[in-house]
């Protein structure tokens, strides 16, 4: 177990550049649909952080980042989006996805489920495929109307996506989010609602988890929390901001490019 330690003023200055980290990662997280992960992991990998401390204190800012992204969605879309068909599926698809992933996180802790491969391959497999899936959906998938309705197979499948996702987001604090903004982008659903469902989702999932990390089994390296978080914050408020300037296309292939990199350089 990590011992809780007061920070001293000489600390203070070599914690102090996480903040910038923190709204680095919760822009990129809350304006895509992505968990901060995908900015932490790589991070604290560098900085020689163990497994679990890495993936503890990625769930740990991500708390604070995602949080403040998902208010942020949740108000636009109770100010100016509710009444729009488009968005006609959000909660829907909310609440489906956010019980399974939970499900999902709840499971593989409990039956201890272990990832199939190391924190640093498996992150970087994933990210790769990830950013592969992304870029083909934009080279081939042809321009057409976006959709709003809901069949009974998305049903299927978002569910598969929580409970698949849920788990790769305990082994690694990212999945579920990216799954689901994926699967909604190839079926068309308005770009911003499907990253607005994937930020809400997330959160949910990031809470679901982080009890594991610190009343089961404490690993969160909270001096770097307590820096990253509240700059997490700041980024997820921007983020709506920034999505709501990008165009769709710019926005996958924004997304898609950091994949691509960290995916190639992890391998």
């Amino acid at each position: 177990m990590l011992v809780l330690s007061p920070i001293n003023a000489s600390e203070i200055l070599d914690y102090a550049p996480f903040s910038f980290l923190g709204v680095l990662g919760a822009i990129f997280a809350n304006s895509t649909g992505a968990g901060g992960g995908v900015i932490f992991i790589p991070m604290f990998n560098q900085l020689n952080f163990t497994e679990a401390q890495a993936i503890a204190t990625s769930f740990g800012i991500q708390c604070f980042g995602m949080t403040a992204g998902a208010i942020t969605w949740y108000r636009h879309y109770h100010a100016e989006k509710r009444e729009l068909k488009l968005w006609q599926g959000f909660k829907r698809i909310i609440a489906i996805t956010s019980i399974t992933s939970v499900i999902g996180i709840a499971a593989t802790y409990w039956l201890e489920v272990k990832s199939p491969a190391s924190l640093h391959n498996s992150f970087s497999w994933f990210s790769l495929l990830i950013g592969v899936f992304i870029v083909a959906s934009v080279l081939w998938l042809k321009p057409h109307r976006e959709r709003s309705q809901i069949y009974w197979y998305d049903w299927l499948i978002l569910s598969a996506i929580g409970l698949f996702g849920g788990a790769v987001t305990a082994w690694l604090s990212v999945g579920v989010g990216e799954l689901l903004a994926i699967y909604l982008i190839i079926r068309r659903f308005d770009i911003s609602m499907a990253v607005a469902a994937a930020v809400v989702i997330s959160a949910i999932s990031v809470w679901a988890a982080i009890w594991q990390h610190t009343l089961v089994n404490f690993q969160v390296f909270w001096q770097v929390v307590i820096f990253a978080g509240p700059g997490a914050v700041l980024g997820g408020i921007f983020a709506k901001t920034l999505v709501t300037h990008l165009s769709a296309t710019r926005l996958k292939l924004f997304f898609a490019s950091w994949l691509l990199v960290i995916g190639i350089v992890g391998i």
